[in-house]
């Protein structure tokens, strides 16, 4: 094994966080139906500390999907409809004079919040798009000279509509690179949807949601994240992965470091979300096509720009690459 990971963890201590971990998927699972491995995903990315993006059309249940996190954690959730007319200050916050004092206050925008639903995010301009970068990518925002940390957990949760153009802005390579994992609702088989009608019936099941986490307890799970084990040839294999995406005849730009750093992470988060306190190659695979997709630029535009060729190309070079024993 790697001598510079840290030590694994005891299987008492992976009991113990399994038992907060199965809380927080049963409680969301309760109102997102049918959609087990978008829940397993999304947890993967909120005890990594990275952003999700779900592209997919309306009412497949993005929206939901990010009120159940919030919901089943004890801790603030602001929703930001992005609009053309939105401005950065609108998401950051800005100073407001105050007459009996004679100063400025600061008065936080909705950034300042642990889970944050960016709703229809393409639909905004890009330079209110980037209001969300150093946020995103640093946990911590600068306003007028003065830098503000943002207290953790902090998961941002966008979504876009893919199919429709008009009124819209594509968000920029930079600005995709900041979301861990890009995420499809898709529809809910015909078994499921029918227990989503039946639960609707009498008003918004996730209005009844309560927490079964708090953030200090998420924080930990974080924390576990980290120190989780990831041997060489698990890292060797993950390279051999993002290379391939810089060889390829299809694609013009390859995954970047940050990009196998961000699976990386992503792998040791999905390993503990199975009870495991080491990386297996199963994590990698899984996560391939959600962590990379994103950050790969194809030769024609349609790649540049569709989830499923980049999803496709994805697909081919993992099954391409010789998994270690």
């Amino acid at each position: 094994m790697n001598s510079s990971e840290t030590a694994e963890l005891s299987p008492p201590t992976v009991d113990a966080l399994m038992v907060m971990l199965n809380r927080l998927l049963d409680n969301i699972g309760t109102v997102v139906l049918g959609k087990p491995e978008v829940i397993r995903l999304a947890v993967v990315a909120l005890l990594a500390e990275g952003h999700i993006l779900i592209e997919d059309v309306p009412g497949v249940g993005k929206t939901l999907l990010a009120r159940a996190i919030a919901a089943s954690i004890d801790c603030s959730f602001r929703r930001i409809q992005f609009t053309p007319d939105l401005l950065p200050s609108d998401i950051l916050g800005s100073s407001i004079y105050n007459a009996g004092t004679g100063e400025f206050v600061f008065k936080p925008g909705p950034i300042f919040a642990h889970i944050i639903l960016a709703d229809e995010i393409n639909r905004t301009t890009p330079r209110t798009q980037s209001a969300l970068l150093e946020a995103m990518g640093d946990r911590q925002v600068s306003i007028e000279g003065k830098t503000f940390v943002l207290d953790a957990p902090f998961l941002v949760l966008a979504t876009q509509n893919p199919y429709e153009f008009e009124g819209t802005y594509v968000l920029p390579e930079s600005q995709l690179d900041r979301f861990m994992l890009r995420l499809k609702m898709g529809y809910p088989i015909r078994s499921e949807e029918r227990k989503v009608l039946t639960s609707h019936r009498t008003g918004e099941p996730v209005e009844q949601l309560k927490p079964v986490l708090t953030g200090d307890e998420v924080v930990q799970l974080q924390h576990a994240v980290r120190q989780v084990r990831v041997d060489d040839s698990i890292a060797d294999y993950l390279l051999d992965i993002v290379h391939a995406t810089r060889q390829g005849e299809d694609l013009n730009v390859g995954v970047s470091t940050r990009g196998a750093l961000t699976l990386y992470r992503a792998a040791q988060s999905h390993a503990l979300v199975d009870g495991r306190s080491y990386v297996v190659p199963d994590d990698i695979k899984s996560l391939a096509i959600p962590v990379l997709s994103h950050r790969v630029v194809g030769k024609s535009f349609l790649q540049a720009g569709e989830f499923g060729a980049a999803e496709a190309i994805i697909r081919d070079i993992v099954d391409r690459i010789r998994v270690p024993s």
